[in-house]
C-alpha cells in the first residue's frame, strides 16, 4: 500500500467483517438496501462441488 512502516498497515489488519460493514454502510444511499449478499441454493451447490 505504499507505507514505508508495516506498523501503519496493523490498522487495515484489524478491521473486522462488523467495522467494514459499518463503514460501507456509510456509503451507501439512502434508499439502498442493506444487507449481506446471500447466494442462491445453485449457486453455492456449484461451487462446492469445486
Amino acid at each position: 500500500m505504499g507505507h514505508e512502516d508495516t506498523a501503519t498497515t496493523h490498522t487495515y489488519v484489524e478491521a473486522d467483517l462488523s467495522m467494514k460493514e459499518q463503514a460501507l454502510g456509510k456509503l451507501q444511499p439512502q434508499e439502498a438496501k442493506l444487507g449481506r449478499y446471500r447466494p442462491p441454493d445453485y449457486l453455492m451447490r456449484s461451487l462446492e462441488a469445486l
